[in-house]
């Protein structure tokens, strides 16, 4: 199938600014070469100076803008120049503190390749899994930890972790911290933490209680503000579908068709929703897994390093769960759901494009999304191309009230069905109840 798609392959914007220019030591240039990585984005241009001059940062930068580089590059050079002439166990240097496990690992996977040619270690901890091997890895000694607030704390508190001699603390995606609830516990790290430090304070939104925060933990902060939440990376292309509710998992496959799409991230709503795609597209022969919430962490690892390395084509996610998804050149995202919260439409769009690559999202929209797209338009000021010649386009007229109402009431009609059946098969229904335990 021909794509629909303006899409060069591996088409990078152009800018003026190299590595080279940043003042960066010769192994971490060899391990960026490694990665063919040449022009800083311009967070990176802006921040790796500040924080090589050991200043304090307020960084406002969106999804796939390369936060992670600008703050991990500048740490690992650091350290790398004090650390080099060190020859006992490494010494816990930095904290990165962030709210998902999967962005844990995505940020130590990038420092590892960063830091590679270098003498800094680092390592990763995270809750949901057991603790050994990462209190092995903690014993042999880290210059980086990256961390998720609740392991942080249950390490500490066992007296397997102190943060004594951290030097530099990173606090990253901020705003989702404090969305997630984890207020009390940053409140609860920050006094344990040296008071002469280096503070980065990363967030992709600056409301009223991340100001207030970013006031408790930064002195005299240089502030970056790149690609406000409000703007979509123009090295992203953006599509939109008009479909029925009840063609929308046809006119996905009809999508698929195109075979350059090799590797792309579907975005659900819920994670019932990601699970049902998936499903769906693996009966249709097109490899999938879903990741979400519910799903163990070991499994969202797996399914996660299966996409990355091509053995599943198609990556179904919840904006939780996709959090921390940093795959290089990732170039197709598609909303199977539109949010309803236009900032989340860009956030999703932004894990394509990044770097400076190009790529391409696109929209399916059924009648009740229709005022979403236009909150989007309106967030991002422009509008997004709609593909008309597809075969399933819309022809339903967005529900009425009283149709929303009907329509939700038959909704919570069937949820209480679904797990009224499957507590009759939990409470020992035999055969029958496992059978009508079954999600559609």
């Amino acid at each position: 199938m021909t794509s629909p798609f303006n899409f060069k392959k591996g088409q990078k914007l152009k800018g003026c600014m190299r590595f080279e220019d940043l003042k960066l030591i010769p192994p971490i240039l060899k391990a960026l070469k490694d990665k063919n990585y040449t022009e800083p984005t311009p967070i990176q241009g802006r921040a790796i100076p500040i924080i090589l001059k050991r200043q304090d940062v307020l960084g406002v930068a969106q999804t796939g803008t390369g936060k992670t580089a600008a703050f991990a590059i500048p740490i690992i050079q650091l350290i790398h120049q004090i650390e080099s002439k060190e020859h006992g166990k490494p010494i816990m240097r930095a904290l990165i503190l962030t709210p998902t496990r999967e962005l844990a690992i995505q940020i130590e996977e990038s420092i590892e390749s960063y830091a590679k040619h270098t003498v800094v270690k680092q390592t990763v901890i995270f809750g949901g899994v057991k603790q050994y091997s990462q209190v092995q890895a903690l014993r042999k000694g880290v210059h980086i930890l990256v961390a998720t607030p609740g392991r942080l704390l249950d390490l500490i508190s066992q007296g397997i972790i102190s943060l004594s001699t951290i030097k530099v603390f990173i606090l990253d995606e901020a705003d989702r911290m404090l969305d997630m609830g984890f207020i009390n516990d940053i409140k609860r790290i920050l006094p344990l933490l040296p008071k002469q430090r280096q503070s980065l304070f990363f967030s992709a939104t600056m409301p009223n209680n991340i100001v207030k925060l970013s006031r408790d933990i930064l002195k005299s902060p240089q502030k970056i503000e790149v690609s406000p939440v409000s703007s979509t990376a123009e090295t992203i292309q953006q599509y939109l579908y008009y479909t029925n509710r009840t063609t929308k998992k046809n006119l996905l496959t009809h999508i698929l068709k195109d075979e350059d799409m090799d590797q792309v991230l579907v975005f659900s709503r819920t994670k019932r929703g990601a699970d049902r795609i998936a499903k769906d597209l693996v009966k249709k022969r097109i490899s999938a897994a879903a990741i979400h919430g519910d799903k163990a962490q070991n499994q969202r690892q797996k399914a996660l390093k299966k996409f990355k390395e091509g053995e599943i084509r198609v990556l179904v996610a919840t904006d939780i769960a996709a959090r921390g998804i940093d795959i290089d050149k990732l170039r197709y995202v598609v909303n199977y759901d539109i949010p309803n919260v236009a900032e989340t439409y860009v956030h999703r769009i932004g894990r394509s494009g990044r770097a400076g690559e190009e790529g391409v999202a696109i929209g399916i929209c059924e009648p009740e999304e229709n005022e979403f797209i236009r909150d989007i338009e309106k967030l991002i000021k422009q509008k997004i191309e709609v593909i008309k010649d597809h075969p399933y386009p819309q022809t339903d007229k967005p529900m009425t009230d009283k149709e929303k109402k009907e329509w939700n009431k038959e909704k919570q009609r069937r949820k209480q069905e679904f797990f009224a059946n499957r507590k009759k098969g939990n409470s020992g229904g035999g055969g029958y109840g496992r059978s009508n335990n079954r999600r559609r």
